[in-house]
């Protein structure tokens, strides 16, 4: 259920820390270049997902003025539009019931980003950006970020992109409300960058342009019937009523990641293919996520990554193709073949099956998904399940809009379930690795005492 600029409602007023102090739309500096962007088959699973959202908090000095920060911002806002113009867009469905991003040259048409200014002076940059004290923190942070409980479904009237610039007693938070069903993560922090390169220097051309060229990828038209409403699509949600959820932030130090890789590689033949630092912090979660749960031996837990396919499509895409180029490509296996297994047996599970996930898979899913078009609940991983959505290679902590690094980036409370993953890579670019997990409360309190899984000393052997 959609929260207005996520402040709950308790008794008819809104209960917050952070005001919302003004409203504005930014339009792009100039004209798209095309009227509509189809959406491709690798978009539409994600029509009934939620609008993703990412916070991003800054420290400032007393110079620089809050006004005049939110004043560039929005001038390189509305530059980064001129190349990034679905995102000023409108979601549209055509006779054929194929949908597209309206973009422009419609009557009526009234598109651009909604930008909100808020003021939340007694919270610290310093105190939000802190390890621990998660509890206290997350409700502070969901308020930092708009369209909590918004589904991508309401992209035919919601602008596409909402940001919202909160003034803090130390610095600056940049909550940022993505249309899933518009773009994946990797084209989230290509935006990002871009947007923060034109803050700092404005009316420069960005150095990696977006490819908009959507039908290269997948050019079939599938038409969906989609539900009267956001409402309507949750009421039939099989995996039930939503859960109680906590989420947490778990930071790993450059050592102990290397340490977990060199661990999970020492039991493998010379000629074995090693495994990445993504494959061997997965395995690790996962089986503190199992142990968590208290799975019994034959209960089946599932691992699903998200997986970018820019590289694994023929041909293949660029890196800066802009939408969704995503699919989630699964392992299983029993809680007690992974628990009584070493280590590298959970990591060997997740190689093969990234591994196997070519060309010829991914086409096979597109060709399955559209003979069969389904619309999907976020939360249908089904359970016993983890999933990673996001990537350490995202390049988030170089977002600089003029005022240096990110103290810290966080996720909203958007598209979280029961085993949800964001993977950050750590502030200072040394490898550390932030984990950002949502569970249960019982198997939370369990994995915040699991000294196996916080300092991890083990042989894979």
């Amino acid at each position: 259920m959609a929260i207005e600029n996520g402040k709950p409602i308790e008794n008819g007023k809104p209960q917050s820390t952070v005001k919302v102090t003004g409203t504005a739309t930014v339009q792009p500096t100039k004209k798209p270049e095309a009227a509509t962007c189809p959406l491709a088959t690798f978009d539409l699973p994600y029509i009934t997902f939620y609008y993703n959202q990412k916070i991003l908090l800054y420290k400032t000095t007393p110079e620089q003025q809050f006004s005049d920060i939110v004043s560039k911002m929005k001038d390189g806002l509305a530059e980064a539009l001129g190349y990034f113009y679905p995102l000023a867009g409108r979601l549209g469905q055509d006779e054929e019931k194929a949908l597209y991003v309206k973009c422009d040259g419609e009557e009526g048409f009234e598109g651009g980003v909604e930008v909100l200014e808020a003021v939340a002076e007694g919270v610290e940059v310093t105190e939000l950006a802190a390890e621990g004290n998660e509890a206290e923190k997350n409700s502070i942070i969901q308020e930092l970020v708009p369209y909590t409980g918004v589904m991508n479904l309401e992209g035919f009237k919601r602008p596409l992109l909402a940001i919202q610039f909160t003034k803090l007693k130390d610095g600056i938070a940049i909550g940022c409300a993505l249309n899933h069903a518009v773009l994946d993560g990797n084209s989230t922090w290509h935006f990002m960058s871009v947007w923060a390169e034109l803050s700092r220097t404005p009316s420069s051309t960005p150095t990696d342009l977006p490819m908009h060229n959507r039908l290269a990828a997948r050019s079939t038209r599938v038409p969906l019937t989609l539900p009267a409403s956001p409402a309507a699509h949750e009421a039939v949600d099989p995996n039930g009523p939503a859960k109680v959820l906590v989420p947490r932030l778990f930071h790993f130090k450059a050592d102990t990641v290397s340490q977990l890789k060199s661990s999970m590689n020492s039991s493998l033949p010379p000629e074995a293919k090693p495994f990445s630092t993504f494959q061997s912090l997965s395995a690790h979660i996962w089986r503190a996520v199992s142990r968590a749960r208290s799975l019994a031996p034959t209960d089946i837990t599932a691992f699903a990554v998200f997986g970018d396919c820019r590289s694994r499509v023929d041909p293949p895409m660029p890196s800066s193709y802009f939408g969704n180029l995503i699919q989630a490509i699964f392992t299983g296996t029993a809680a007690g073949l992974l628990l009584g297994s070493p280590p590298s047996y959970g990591a060997g599970l997740l190689q093969a099956a990234i591994d196997a996930h070519d060309s010829n898979a991914i086409i096979k899913r597109l060709d399955e998904y559209e003979g069969a078009p389904k619309l999907f609940h976020y939360s249908d991983a089904g359970m016993n399940c983890v999933a990673v959505g996001s990537s350490p290679r995202f390049k988030v902590y170089e977002v600089d809009f003029g005022f240096g690094r990110p103290e810290r980036v966080r996720s909203g409370s958007n598209n979280k379930f029961d085993g949800m993953v964001y993977l950050y890579s750590g502030r200072d670019g040394d490898g550390s690795i932030d984990v950002e997990l949502t569970l249960q409360p019982e198997a939370m309190e369990k994995v915040e005492k699991d000294e196996e899984f916080l300092n991890p000393v083990f042989s894979a052997k």
